[in-house]
């Protein structure tokens, strides 16, 4: 049952196919049954009830919640030793704004510490596997969420996306993640990374699905001055495959085999499956033209990325101290407190990346750093919003393959694919609205396609991969085996 679409199982529950508290006790144990296998749970919430179901489409039907998240009376612990005991006393607005729509939270997904790492290795309860290979990545953060709808625990999660957090592991896992415009949820109640850049998305395993949840999160919260009025957006009622005369880019430094020197069999059967995709766009009636960007704003988009994030990382996270919650740390001072508990409750990839933040926030160094990455995130603002006056939106590969071994030792190093990894970040940069879709396979282990559009333009973006889904056959599919 939990394997149908969000109108399906409307329709099933509005007919009284199945209960709300049937659907929701299912679900529950789907969570159970992967738990041992993918680790993609901090918190079952096992005395989750059903709710009343009425027109609203999400009413009734249970959802997973990256942990990232404030729920009430709820333990909330961002995957990181310094929160494994903090139960906030309110939901973060996204969470409310479901609740109102009859949605119910069956559980907690773990993430990478604090929404910090790209391979769903670094939370404080362990590795989360990929349910199409136990010993590949899910990619991160919202290594949880993805792995847990792709196993089908529930038709959607939650997750956050600072940098490609929802998209890249939507791609590894085989189902979609959509990060919105920046602003069009709030984030009220979201544990921040980096303000500039945290955008609240969901994963799913359908372009409509993904489009029903975030109608339903979306609007403005006095609790977060940076979402704005999209009352006039529909964005389920917008789905209609009307693409005809639509026009797409792809970044021919970055799409282009030719710009690989001595490609691996991954690289190529991935490249060549984007082409393929292309050709499903044509054959929708969309225009897809390959452009030329500048190599050094390319190239700059990683150490950029690096730089802010850390710096606002740093800042927002100084309250995580153990001292107004989080287990206390020893010491008979309070900065001999504090400097226990971050240095016993961070990981060390947190440490590396708070170092990072505060070395370019340091006043002799911000203009070198600091304020120079963000005069390139401008640069590379203004070349994409020059390009979407021209476009509908920007078409390209997820990644420079399938899903990566947990197991580093085991995975290709390549410096001339750090772009081609890396280039999602994009999408944060300008805050624009970015949807991955599952596009075919690569060694038996699925790959993704990303669209992204102009900001508020999520409608057009999200009917461009509505009706480019419809020409595969990688909708609402489920990973097929767990080795």
């Amino acid at each position: 049952m939990l394997v149908k679409s969000i109108a399906e199982l409307h329709g099933e529950l509005k007919n009284k196919k199945i209960t709300s508290d049937e659907l929701v006790k299912e679900s529950i144990k789907a969570c159970h049954d992967i738990q041992n296998k993918t680790n993609s749970f901090v918190t079952i919430i096992d005395d989750a009830n059903g709710t009343e179901v009425t027109d609203e489409l999400l009413s009734g039907i249970p959802y997973g919640i990256k942990d990232i998240f404030s729920t009430k009376d709820i333990l909330s612990t961002g995957s990181s030793n310094t929160l494994n005991n903090y139960v906030p006393f309110f939901d973060a607005t996204c969470v409310a704004n479901l609740k109102k729509h009859g949605a119910v939270g069956v559980a907690k997904t773990v993430l990478d510490e604090l929404g910090m790492g790209g391979t769903g290795t670094t939370g404080h309860t362990g590795i989360v596997h990929n349910p199409w290979n136990l010993e590949r990545q899910t990619a991160g953060s919202s290594a949880g969420s993805a792995a847990s709808v792709a196993c089908g625990a529930y038709p959607y999660a939650l997750g956050s996306d600072t940098g490609d957090s929802v998209r890249k592991p939507a791609a590894y896992c085989g189902i979609v993640g959509y990060k919105p415009t920046y602003g069009m949820i709030s984030r009220y109640g979201m544990f921040q990374f980096a303000s500039s850049l945290d955008t609240v998305g969901v994963l799913t395993r359908n372009v409509e699905d993904a489009a029903i949840v975030v109608d339903g999160m979306k609007g403005i919260d006095k609790n977060d001055m940076t979402t704005w009025d999209s009352s006039n957006i529909h964005l389920f009622k917008s789905l209609n495959k009307d693409v005809k005369g639509k026009k797409l880019f792809y970044i021919k430094e970055i799409c282009d085999i030719e710009n690989y020197d001595k490609p691996n069999k991954e690289l190529v059967s991935h490249l060549e499956n984007f082409k393929e995709t292309i050709k499903k766009c044509e054959s929708l009636g969309i225009k897809v033209e390959g452009v030329s960007f500048d190599k050094d704003l390319l190239n700059a988009i990683a150490p950029t990325y690096m730089v802010i994030y850390g710096a606002e990382a740093s800042s927002n996270m100084a309250n995580l101290t153990g001292i107004s919650f989080g287990p206390r740390g020893e010491g008979n001072t309070p900065d001999q407190m504090i400097k226990d508990h971050r240095t016993k409750g961070f990981s060390p990839l947190i440490k590396r990346r708070f170092v990072i933040g505060s070395f370019v926030l340091q006043r002799e160094n911000q203009e070198k750093f600091f304020l120079n990455a963000k005069r390139v995130r401008r640069m590379i603002v203004n070349k994409m919003n020059s390009l979407f006056e021209k476009y509908d939106g920007m078409i390209g590969p997820v990644g420079s393959g399938p899903a990566k071994y947990i197991d580093d030792s085991k995975n290709i190093k390549r410096k001339d694919t750090v772009v081609l990894e890396e280039w999602l970040q994009i999408g944060n940069f300008g805050g624009f609205p970015s949807i991955t879709i599952p596009d075919g396979f690569v060694d038996n282990l699925p790959v993704g396609v990303n669209i992204t559009g102009k900001i508020k333009d999520d409608a057009n973006v999200l009917n461009i991969a509505y009706a480019l889904e419809s020409t595969m056959n990688y909708k609402n599919q489920i990973a097929r085996e767990v080795k």
